[in-house]
């Protein structure tokens, strides 16, 4: 009898420190950062942690400005396909001290790790900045060299409209994602972004999706680990932000 209550013990304990799946995405998605999980921890390498799930049940807008990191896989990412009409905002949902962690706390510190490149040197030949975090500037410019060459795809990735920039999603309190330098805005010019289009900030707002962008092009970003604005509901089809974990 000692024996069972012996094994069941240990059983409870391996099943308490089971690490979640999206968890095992995230360690495998920065290995540089993310090095184990315990007791609703994510533990970093620098042997601080953050809680993984607070276990609150939330609406839509309290997703988007008070999540955890669990809450981040809330939604499911459905790569590009000429078929989708997106209902969902997988990857909009953000935990702010998750990518200040990733990315650095201010933005003197993110702009401590970024460096500059040649985006697409052939058919654009833009200086831009992006972090070196997790080797994304080596990423970016592999991404940057098989857009060069599909000319094709000249008049999206011209011009881009920005990378790096300290600042807040226009009508929030919520910092974006180009605050960590592992943003990209292509050209605005042949965009749709769902503010412009309501002319409004309001996210019960009905929507009626938009988008120029080619899913082809759109598939080489995702290929590099990159996500699409124009797979959200609330859709931004010019943005892309390095979230490896939501295509693993």
């Amino acid at each position: 009898m000692k024996r069972f209550f012996f094994l069941v013990l240990i059983f409870q304990n391996a099943f308490s420190q089971e690490i979640p799946l999206n968890v095992q995405k995230l360690i495998k998605a920065y290995p540089d950062q993310i090095v184990d999980y315990k007791d609703n921890k994510i533990i970093f390498r620098d042997k601080s942690n953050l809680i993984y799930d607070d276990f609150k049940n939330k609406t839509n807008q309290e997703l988007l400005d008070n999540p955890d990191i669990e809450d981040q896989f809330k939604f499911v990412y459905n790569k590009a396909d000429k078929n989708l009409i997106p209902k969902e905002d997988a990857g909009r949902i953000r935990n702010e001290a998750f990518f200040k962690k990733i990315y650095g706390n201010s933005k003197s510190e993110v702009e401590s790790k970024m460096t500059e490149i040649i985006w697409c040197p052939k058919l654009v030949n833009q200086k831009i900045k992006v972090t070196t975090v997790n080797g994304i500037d080596k990423i970016v410019k592999k991404l940057s060299a098989e857009l060069d060459n599909n000319p094709e795809f000249k008049k999206y990735i011209t011009n881009i409209g920005g990378t790096f920039s300290w600042r807040k999603i226009s009508g929030t309190n919520r910092l974006s994602t180009h605050s960590y330098g592992m943003t990209i805005d292509i050209n605005v010019k042949n965009s749709n972004y769902w503010q412009w289009d309501c002319k409004c900030k309001n996210e019960e707002v009905t929507l009626s999706y938009r988008n120029q962008i080619p899913l082809k092009l759109v598939s080489i970003f995702e290929k590099y680990g990159f996500i699409w604005g124009g797979n959200w509901k609330h859709y931004d089809t010019m943005h892309f932000e390095y979230r490896p974990e939501l295509l693993l």
